[in-house]
């Protein structure tokens, strides 16, 4: 009997599942700009809660399902997680850091989900999607930072545990799953619900009254309720329980990268050398990581 290497089957790459679910990133890219330009500063738990809550309670109303048994609890910790938590760390970070610094350190994710997918989903530590991960947050890194960059300690702290914060949700929905005959939006509708009820109280003793709301601030405040919130969770929800996590992390990189483009054109930002190559090198880890990566297997023959 002898043995040989043989090359691992590739796994199959689903481009419009991973397209769906890379809208959702991408969109959140926006938050940046929406949220300097468009609400009022100094309440990201208003932010967060206006992002959240209404977007949930509009789901449970159009899809008329709630959570059974278990699903209660799981439902209310994802939604701590990927909304309760994550979404004022968020805003705090864009309102007290440059919108690069804060997206830095949110790239810091993937590395993170790598991590937590080995004692949480009982996977091997891929060297190569965190390889990628690391050149992923370098490029981010070239694209956004700047001899300005500011490094406010509490935006810092913020931009990190925010990043933690989804990293743990995320990998908890792949361990999880989505009950069976639950379709994403409503599955979403749990989450966006659990984490405004968790922001509900918290904003209101951390931050008294809400602001004023103009018009300006109400359009901003309805994308990142209705297209940030609902309709992109939907997608990235759907896309976290069907794909490998740890690629659907790397599809993060998207949110910068958008910010950066965004500040270019909108806000009259420039992009140089450093910066398009550092595009290039984040592009290139977020396709890579859809990838398996190169891998060997042995096989025997007699």
């Amino acid at each position: 009997m002898t043995s040989q290497l043989q090359r691992a089957e590739p796994r199959r790459v689903d481009l419009p599942r991973i397209a769906l679910t890379a809208a959702a990133p991408a969109v959140w890219g926006t938050t940046y700009l929406v949220t300097t330009e468009f609400l009022p500063a100094g309440h990201p738990l208003f932010a967060g809660l206006l992002r959240a809550l209404p977007a949930g309670l509009i789901a449970l109303a159009l899809t008329r399902t709630l959570p059974r048994g278990a699903w209660w609890g799981k439902a209310a910790v994802l939604g701590v997680l990927n909304i309760g938590l994550f979404l004022p760390l968020l805003f705090v970070a864009a309102q007290r850091l440059p919108g690069g610094v804060a997206a830095t350190l949110g790239a810091a994710q993937p590395l993170v989900v790598a991590v937590l997918s080995v004692p949480l989903l009982r996977e091997r530590l891929s060297g190569w999607r965190l390889g990628w991960g690391v050149a992923g947050m370098a490029g981010v890194g070239l694209v956004v930072l700047g001899p300005a960059a500011a490094f406010d300690g509490a935006g810092v702290a913020a931009g990190l545990g925010g990043a933690a914060t989804m990293a743990l949700g995320v990998t908890l929905t792949k361990r999880w799953g989505r009950p069976a005959g639950v379709g994403p939006a409503a599955f979403a509708g749990w989450q966006l619900t659990a984490g405004g009820l968790f922001l509900l109280p918290l904003t209101a003793f951390l931050e008294g009254a809400p602001p004023p709301i103009d018009g300006r601030a109400a359009l901003g405040y309805l994308w990142l309720g209705l297209i940030g919130g609902l309709l992109t969770y939907s997608l990235w929800f759907r896309g976290v329980t069907t794909l490998p996590v740890a690629s659907v992390a790397l599809l993060g990189l998207l949110s910068p990268l958008v910010a950066a483009l965004l500040g270019a054109v909108v806000l009259g930002q420039t992009l140089g050398s450093v910066q398009l190559a550092g595009f290039a090198l984040a592009l290139a880890a977020l396709v890579a990581g859809q990838l398996s990566g190169p891998s060997v297997r042995k096989g025997q023959s007699r």
